[in-house]
């Protein structure tokens, strides 16, 4: 008697796969690097759903995110899972945990390097912090007199348009790690890295508190999802 195919079990492991179509296999023969982003996604989901295999998925949820592991990585944990059948709390924060990783390694030497010579510098000490947010934060570097990071805070978190700023919090913060100057951070989520009026404003009033306490406004960058604004590049501080 044939089995129905709805009693037929499908696991999608990547242990159930041929030998030649199974990632681990080929990354300890091949070397980690000659794997393909199907095939690195399949090993840290580690298994696919009944009728689907894990590499399956994997194609699939590069397919659906346009082939882009930017638009993947920038997902939401809890919108994976609606978005991809098959694909669970447990699956979604091992992926997360994945991107997080890579970033944190891009970052790592970045902040190695403490000392702010350029608004560069600053921008690659303090974008992973904000470049894939969906939402506003304001931060502040805080520098000594040699210019060198010695903290960095969250002065606010607010909308996707917009976030308040305390500027007597923000300068407290400031007294607090003893500051001779500072640097302002906040993010555009849209990707528009004109300053606004309110930007501007808000420039203007950290500049002259700082001022008055002995500081240094030292530059205010914009940080959009893949390129940053400078206040001192511009020339408009």
């Amino acid at each position: 008697m044939v089995k129905e195919y709805k009693d037929i079990e499908f696991t999608g492991r990547i242990a159930d796969l041929s030998e030649d179509d199974r990632p681990r296999e080929k990354a300890i023969r091949h070397d980690i690097r000659s794997l393909s982003n199907a095939e690195l996604l399949a090993i840290i989901l580690g298994g696919g759903m009944q009728g689907k295999s894990v590499m399956d998925l994997s194609r699939e949820m590069l397919s659906k995110a346009h082939n882009s592991l930017d638009s993947l990585s920038r997902m939401r944990i809890n919108e994976m899972c609606r978005a991809f059948k098959g694909v669970g709390p447990a699956k979604a924060v091992s992926l997360a945990a994945a991107f997080e990783l890579g970033l944190r390694c891009r970052d790592e030497k970045a902040k190695a390097e403490c000392t702010v010579r350029s608004s560069k510098d600053a921008y690659n000490y303090i974008r992973g912090h904000l470049e894939r947010l969906d939402r506003e934060e304001f931060w502040i570097l805080t520098l000594s007199r040699s210019n060198r990071i010695t903290g960095a805070e969250c002065v606010s978190r607010g909308g996707t348009a917009a976030t308040v700023v305390d500027v007597k919090l923000l300068m407290k913060m400031a007294v607090d790690r003893l500051a001779s100057g500072i640097i302002a951070v906040h993010n555009h989520p849209s990707g528009n890295l004109h300053p606004s009026a309110e930007d501007d404003r808000i420039t203007k009033k950290i500049k002259e508190a700082a001022q008055i306490l002995d500081m240094r406004l030292l530059d205010h960058l914009i940080i959009s999802p893949d390129s940053y604004y400078s206040y001192a590049d511009s020339g408009t501080l």
